[in-house]
């Protein structure tokens, strides 16, 4: 087996909303205050080889849902150097609606997938108002004609992609989620999407009050703790600190930050 390159990886902000403390944990929070939220999509980038990591939302999706929309994902992936329109491999941790809303901008890209997370997408679940909403049903019937467009790979379970790029099932949030890790000059780090979406969610040991199944997202704190070499190299889905903690990428200050590169304190 070749070695593992080492890649750089972006995470572009392109959406926010103010949120508060008890919208983010279970049970809510007795200490409830303002907990903004921010929206990324994710890039690995190396010399030889290149993978984005969900595609963000539309404009539509967010006047329809009060989202801050601030840019397009995908069009702000030319801003690190990478084309949409020659994009070859994009990985879709989850299809709820601000993870693949913008799959369409993809002229060529392979999506890559859980078999659980179409399977419950398109299943007998979607009859239940407080799941389907995490959902838009025309992304899903999207990607449900990419599948027959031979433009899905589905997963059944971890799976490596490339050297150094590896996909891990973390259930809970969604039945079929996935976590990413990426080899680095400074280790492997884990985009964990949704599994965690704030830092304190799993610090604390409290889930995110959008879930599946409770058990296995708690679960899934630890499958992220085992695949880090430390917490330090976890990055969580949606939480502004990652803005701050990074360094910015050239020239994107508020745009996108280096997730390669050390954080701070």
């Amino acid at each position: 087996m070749s070695a593992a390159p080492a890649y750089e990886i972006y995470a572009l902000r392109y959406a926010t909303r103010a949120a508060r403390r008890a919208e983010h944990f279970i049970g809510g929070d007795p200490h409830d205050g303002p907990m903004p939220m921010d929206y990324f999509v994710w890039a690995a980038v190396s010399p030889e080889r290149s993978f984005v990591v969900d595609t963000g939302f539309t404009a539509e999706v967010a006047a329809r849902r009060k989202r801050e929309w601030l840019r397009c994902p995908v069009d702000s992936l030319r801003l690190i150097g990478l084309d949409p329109e020659r994009v070859e491999d994009v990985i879709l941790t989850h299809l709820h609606y601000d993870h693949v809303g913008s799959f369409h901008k993809f002229a060529r890209a392979r999506f890559h997938l859980q078999e659980p997370e179409m399977r419950y997408a398109t299943g007998r679940y979607m009859r239940h108002r407080r799941l389907r909403h995490s959902f838009e049903v025309e992304d899903v019937a999207g990607m449900v004609r990419m599948l027959f467009a031979d433009r899905v790979v589905v997963h059944e379970g971890d799976a490596e992609l490339s050297p150094g790029v590896s996909l891990h099932v973390c259930g809970g949030h969604s039945a079929g989620l996935q976590c990413v890790r990426v080899n680095t000059r400074r280790g492997p780090v884990v985009l964990a999407s949704d599994v965690t979406h704030f830092y304190e969610n799993m610090e604390s040991g409290r889930p995110f009050t959008t879930a599946f199944h409770v058990g296995d997202m708690l679960e899934a704190f630890d499958r992220l703790r085992a695949l880090a070499p430390t917490p330090r190299h976890i990055v969580p889905g949606h939480d502004p600190e990652v803005m701050r903690r990074y360094p910015a990428a050239a020239g994107l200050e508020g745009i996108a930050v280096r997730l390669d590169l050390e954080p701070s304190a």
